[in-house]
């Protein structure tokens, strides 16, 4: 009998878990199927950053894994180069992303909607494997917690953030571990699940280890026995967290590395003491329905977890089961998690000493489980709240509805819809709570359906306010713009780079493997974005785009290729292009046509300069950071060339005159203000220029020309520029164009416009192909290239001559000369350089993470050590 009755509760519980990653995954799987997303329809689950940057990073990966290993630690596809290996760390590290790796090409949006239900599906399984290990929850009740956690408001609102989705499933382990720790001292669980979590994505597990310490106090308050042994579990707790660090450091130490050269650099340095949001305003956050896009970016936490873990959080503090010093450390750290989620040094604190760009209060997930898991631990079947605890909850409750309708007029998000539905389900989980009695069977049925069917209407009103990508949007793209790099690298298989005028995002060199000149990651060099800033493209924070380039910078980048948008016309009629413009490239008409067709041209620039090549010994004292592109731009070549006119190079242009249309007139142009003469309707202005010469024109513009502040025309058609930029940008509006009238028009999108360092060029066409070919006489002639070495031999006619390169300067980079190894020399805050001795000499490049060996060694020596005691334990024991 008792072995019928084991199996039977072993047989329950494995149902209960296929249950709890099972409900999950069908609900999430029935709302993708109904919003026709890949492979249910023609829409694809690709939105916001999952559209915009992890889909390139995932193309990336596989490539990394299947094809080119050389890719793994270093790629010529992360804007002009740059190291992987913090990408990995922050992006690609999950094991579940090796679900990607059967689904190639425009498919690959398939392969992100199993990755995206499985994690949903694994949240789920891990929380309620908790359950059953560590609370008296059974059956359909925990499939229900189980179900309010994977679909618990913070993962409904991060969906799109999938390289996060990990931590949920995570976190549980990590708890439980730290549970051993505590009330078993057994450490080998907590070590092994937290060294995975700071592998997997060391972000959020910052924020894992964070919750860890508030669940240690927690924990280590509850099972007080006295001073003594509440010193031994610190001990323990500290030493096993360390020993994690430790274990995971080959990873951890390369990554700080990287960091110390992007996100790092722009931590805060000074706090303010002040309530980022008014705090009772957090209360309108466990409404269903409450996450919109302006939420995405500068909104609150999302808070929503279910009426009925709410409820249950609240009873929590009023179960006379539980201990009071228990109850009371429960209700000090949920203050702090509710100050945390409004008072900026602890916002702070969460994030490591940086706000977030948009998805704001990311460390929120651990407040959903805390509130999820104190539930939980109170709405047992024997749980039996007297009337003073449900007058207690029920008055905390109509406060916070009450407060909630009064703030809806000036809260977008929230409407009274919304909080009736929240009312219904209080009164529906407050039956389910105080019934009396509780059938095996119907109470459980009636817990699940009310608890599952709460967080699916959240999410449906939720995700119903995301738009998404088109199918067809990134699978036609994305196959043309691989055909056009096919077509490029199969008939030129040295090493260049190439630049195009149209854009998806800003890794599609990533997508579709060519040396690029832009990218998207939230570990992107200070440098990299300084130097775009210096050369008149974008730059951001986390991203670079190079659709501001000029016949200068395209042949000293070694922009070989470009590919140039078409307009299509068929007759009269219009037909779309697929490739969408992001630049303005008059200057491409420079070059030879290589190849046509209807949505575009491939272009091939005969000045490109190789990788490498002999230079002025000027360029390693160079150090101009003028905010002017063609001052800085000049400064460069003359350095290169040693010639000292070529900083003129670029010259400054007159504009013969300018009309106004309902605007103010003013005829200074750079640095003037052009203000509406009638401020209800449109207006513009007109500037004239005529190009002296067939040389290449260009624009200075400043970030307040932005398109937000105003459109450009030039003769009649838009000039599409690329946004966010920090800095002046350089735009090509005429080449070849001698005697030709042109007309830049300028529509105020408000009230006034500042013409900010507005200022026309012309750029000496003929002196930069000549210069080129000065530069070209000794180029480093490569033998062999790839992503992480690369190897040739170069010419140099004296001792002291400097092989200068266009490879973005990293401690990473080992460099020989003729077998030994040389000091290497950053060029123009970007890129590196080394001195030659006389005569022909080879030079390879290397790439090595640094710190990763030292990280290696730190992580052997800790398995080692721990390996050597668990021996000597064992021996003991003997």
């Amino acid at each position: 009998m008792d072995k019928n009755r084991r199996r039977w509760h072993l047989s329950l519980r494995h149902l209960t878990l296929i249950g709890a990653f099972l409900v999950p995954v069908l609900i999430m799987t029935i709302y993708f199927a109904y919003r026709h997303m890949e492979p249910f329809g023609s829409s694809s689950l690709l939105t916001v950053d999952l559209g915009q940057q992890y889909i390139d990073f995932f193309a990336y990966m596989r490539r990394a894994i299947l094809q080119d290993h050389s890719s793994f630690f270093y790629s010529f596809s992360n804007a002009l180069g740059g190291e992987m290996l913090g990408t990995w760390a922050y992006y690609l590290l999950s094991p579940l992303n090796w679900i990607l790796l059967f689904f190639s090409g425009t498919s690959l949006t398939i392969g992100v909607y199993f990755l995206t239900v499985i994690k949903y599906g694994l949240a789920g399984l891990s929380f309620a494997w908790l359950l059953l290990k560590l609370s008296k929850q059974t059956g359909g009740k925990v499939i229900a917690f189980a179900t309010m956690y994977a679909m618990m408001g913070w993962i409904i609102s991060n969906q799109l953030n999938i390289i996060w989705m990990d931590a949920p499933y995570l976190l549980p382990l990590v708890f439980y571990g730290l549970y051993l720790v505590i009330n078993t001292g057994k450490w080998r669980t907590y070590v092994i699940w937290l060294t995975i979590t700071l592998i997997i994505n060391y972000y959020m597990a910052y924020m894992i280890c964070l919750f860890m310490i508030l669940m240690f106090i927690f924990m280590a308050v509850d099972k007080y026995i006295n001073w003594q042994s509440l010193l031994r579990q610190a001990g323990r707790f500290a030493w096993t967290s360390i020993v994690s660090g430790l274990l995971a450091a080959f990873f951890l130490l390369p990554t700080w590395w990287s960091l110390s050269q992007s996100k790092v650099q722009y931590t805060v340095k000074g706090i303010a003491w002040k309530f980022e949001i008014f705090p009772p305003n957090i209360i309108t956050k466990f409404f269903s329905g409450t996450f919109t896009y302006d939420q995405m970016q500068l909104g609150m936490a999302n808070l929503f977890v279910g009426a009925i873990a709410l409820l249950g959080a609240l009873f929590y503090f009023t179960d006379s089961r539980v201990a009071l010093r228990t109850r009371i450390t429960a209700g000090i750290i949920t203050v702090f998690f509710g100050l945390s989620v409004c008072f900026q040094p602890l916002d702070l604190l969460w994030h490591a000493g940086q706000f977030p760009v948009w998805y704001p209060y990311r460390f929120s997930f651990v407040i959903g489980f805390w509130l999820i898991w104190l539930a939980a631990q109170t709405l047992t079947n024997d749980f039996k709240p007297n009337w003073k605890a449900i007058t207690s909850v029920l008055i905390i409750l109509a406060v916070g509805i009450l407060y909630s309708t009064l703030r809806l007029k000036s809260l977008k998000f929230l409407h009274m819809g919304q909080i009736w539905l929240g009312i219904f389900f209080i009164i529906l989980a407050l039956v389910l709570i105080i019934i009396p009695i509780k059938s095996k069977w119907i109470y459980p049925m009636l817990f699940f359906v009310v608890g599952t069917a709460d967080v699916s209407i959240n999410m449906v009103l939720s995700l119903n306010q995301m738009s998404y990508v088109p199918q067809s949007e990134y699978g036609v793209y994305t196959k043309a713009l691989q055909g056009y790099v096919n077509q490029i690298q199969a008939k030129d298989s040295s090493f260049y780079r190439i630049d195009k005028t149209f854009m998806r995002t800003k890794g599609d060199a990533l997508q579709t493997n060519f040396n690029g000149g832009g990218i998207f990651t939230s570990v992107l060099p200070k440098d990299t974005a300084s130097f775009y800033g210096h050369i008149g493209s974008v730059d951001g924070a986390g991203s670079v785009d190079y659709t501001n380039g000029s016949l200068l910078t395209d042949a000293l980048l070694s922009m070989k290729y470009h590919i140039g948008y078409n307009e299509i016309k068929s007759g009269a009629i219009d037909i779309t292009n697929p490739l969408s413009p992001s630049s303005n490239r008059k200057d491409l008409s420079e070059y030879k046509v290589i190849s046509h067709n209807e949505r575009a041209n491939v272009y091939k620039d005969e000045s490109a300069l190789p990788l490498g090549f002999v230079a002025s010994s000027k360029i390693l004292t160079l150090r101009d950071k003028s905010q002017d592109p063609t001052k800085f731009q000049g400064a460069w070549l003359s350095a290169l060339t040693g010639n000292r006119l070529d900083k003129h190079i670029f010259t400054p242009q007159n504009f013969s005159k300018i009309t106004f249309d309902n605007v103010q007139k003013q005829y200074k142009v750079t640095e003037a203000t052009f203000r509406k003469t009638d401020k209800t309707k449109q207006a513009s202005f007109t500037l004239y220029f005529k190009p002296e010469t067939n040389d290449a024109y260009y624009l200075t513009m400043g970030p307040l020309m932005s398109s937000k502040n105003v459109t450009l025309s030039l003769n009649g058609k838009s000039i599409v520029q690329s946004a966010p930029y920090r800095h002046n940008v350089l735009v090509s509006v005429a080449n070849h164009a001698k005697g030709k009238m042109q007309k830049l028009t300028f529509a105020l999108q408000k009230k006034s416009l500042r013409l900010q360092n507005f200022t026309l060029y012309s750029l000496n066409n003929s002196e930069v192909k000549a210069a080129a070919e000065q530069l070209q006489v000794q180029p480093w002639k490569l033998t062999k290239h790839n992503n992480r070495l690369l190897s040739g031999t170069v010419v140099s006619k004296s001792a002291g001559q400097v092989l200068n390169t266009s490879i973005p300067y990293s401690k990473g980079w080992q460099v020989k000369v003729n077998g030994q190894k040389v000091k290497t020399y950053k060029t123009v805050g970007m890129f590196t350089a080394v001195k030659l001795p006389k005569g022909k000499s080879t030079v390879s490049f290397a790439y090595w993470p640094p710190l990763l060996n030292m990280g290696i060694i730190v992580s052997l020596l800790t398995l080692v050590g721990l390996i050597a005691e668990s021996w000597i334990v064992k021996k003991k024991h003997k």
